[in-house]
């Protein structure tokens, strides 16, 4: 009986991580758009093992466990694009670090706009080199399964000074919807006017659908005075409301669990097997949230777009804190 229990606490920790993806995705996109960035001569990996900070050498942690999440803006289940690029901007990348010393783990989000070195793709899905651009347009090259996932990944650890991601899962948002329909609706109190949006959320205490739900949670434009603060709100509220409801249900069916996640999965890639994902959560079931943090930034609006260009210092910080330990 415990063991199944145990089993079922892996699990619904699974679900509400990828919940946590798609609902957090968009808190820390600020426009809609694309942009041309420029693209850089020749292709550069990180090799680094040690780091190097005001002539201090640090070394990986090798006690933690790194898991990226990427939260995709595309509708549907995810299918493989025709060519070597996608449309699937990943909006939300954050890396969840386990630290099995402490038993506890801390989130790392990283802003979709962040400026930095991309890793690319060329005519025949050959290395292209990397571009100056958005972190979100990493996953837009490849074919928008592994391959886009992976380039994200390189992209990443790069920009973390070489640190390594030891498992990745990405989600389309279209995952909103069901979660939210499996658990019955989830309650919120509507204190923005959705009308422009969809005119059938009114103000008040009201019961989500599937699709009003991924309108509440994911829409900024024409909605109350279009903050992204005010947004940053609904996604808080929406995910304490989701997770009652989530565990009424589990109390109620002991199948509830099993057969939510088999209807997510379509919307799911990953590298990380069935069986590695549960040893894994298995492990790290009873670990607690230690912070979540992001790194401090500036934004520039530029005529088409948003750019975030990172406070290196502050960075530094963070990567020597969440990944690294003195020589």
């Amino acid at each position: 009986m415990a063991k199944k229990s145990k089993k079922r606490n892996i699990l619904i920790t699974v679900l509400i991580i990828i919940l946590t993806v798609v609902v957090l995705f968009s808190a820390v996109k600020l426009l809609d758009v694309a942009i041309n960035p420029t693209l850089k001569n020749g292709e550069s990996a990180s090799s680094k093992k040690t780091v190097t900070i005001d002539g201090v050498e640090y070394f990986p942690r090798q006690d933690i466990t790194v898991f990226m999440l990427m939260g995709i803006d595309e509708r549907g289940e995810v299918k493989a694009s025709e060519s070597y690029t996608n449309t699937g901007e990943s909006d939300m990348v954050a890396l969840a670090v386990f630290d099995e010393l402490e038993e506890s783990y801390s989130v790392l989000v990283l802003n979709r706009d962040t400026m930095m070195d991309i890793y690319v793709l060329g005519i025949g899905a050959k290395p292209a080199g990397t571009i100056f651009g958005q972190l979100a347009l990493a996953h837009t090259y490849g074919t928008g399964l592994e391959d886009s996932c992976e380039l994200t990944v390189r992209t990443v650890s790069d920009f973390l000074s070489g640190v390594t991601v030891d498992y990745y899962l990405s989600m389309n948002m279209d995952a909103i919807a069901i979660l939210n329909d499996a658990v019955g609706g989830v309650t919120v109190n509507v204190v923005d006017d959705f009308s422009q949006v969809d005119s059938t959320i009114p103000m008040g205490e009201v019961t989500l659908n599937g699709e009003q739900a991924l309108a509440y949670v994911h829409t900024r434009k024409d909605v109350g005075n279009q903050m992204n603060i005010s947004r940053m709100d609904r996604h808080k509220e929406y995910m304490e409301n989701f997770v009652k409801a989530f565990s009424a249900k589990v109390r109620e069916d002991d199948t509830f669990v099993l057969e939510t996640y088999d209807d997510v999965a379509p919307y799911i890639v990953s590298d990380c097997s069935v069986n590695s994902l549960s040893s894994m959560l298995n492990r790290y079931a009873d670990y607690e949230l230690r912070e979540i943090v992001t790194p401090k930034g500036e934004n520039v609006l530029t005529e088409n777009y948003m750019e975030f260009y990172v406070d290196e210092k502050a960075l530094d910080e963070l990567i020597l804190k969440l990944f690294y330990v003195e020589k």
